[in-house]
């Protein structure tokens, strides 16, 4: 069983930043790819940011420019740090983490519970 926990969301006012983490816990034995995606009420999910490894980043149209992406594999965790935020970012940030629980089984996509993230004055 893997969870993942994420932190950081909440209500901040346009031009602002917030800095999301998550971290994954329980029986990991590898991670590969983690990821950021949000969803707006009446909107369909989409991706924010991906890092399928330190050297690899993915940002959506969006985003590209004012968010960043990072992980600590030592510490099983991924950061979003998010800079002039903007009213449309308003959404539920979903953390995504590819995992192995053993050497036989092969990667899952593991999903948090979400944190609220309001871009508003």
């Amino acid at each position: 069983q893997v969870q993942l926990a994420e932190s950081g969301g909440d209500l901040v006012q346009p031009g602002g930043s917030l800095r999301l983490s998550c971290a994954a816990s329980g029986s990991i034995f590898s991670i590969y790819a983690m990821g950021w995606y949000r969803q707006a009420p009446g909107k369909q999910r989409e991706l924010v940011a991906k890092i399928p490894n330190a050297d690899i980043t993915n940002y959506a149209d969006s985003v590209r420019g004012r968010f960043t992406i990072s992980r600590d594999n030592a510490k099983n965790t991924v950061y979003l740090q998010m800079n002039s935020l903007k009213p449309e970012d308003t959404a539920v940030y979903y953390c995504m983490m590819q995992v192995r629980t053993a050497p036989q089984v092969g990667p899952q996509d593991c999903w948090g519970q979400g944190t609220q993230v309001t871009v508003s004055s």
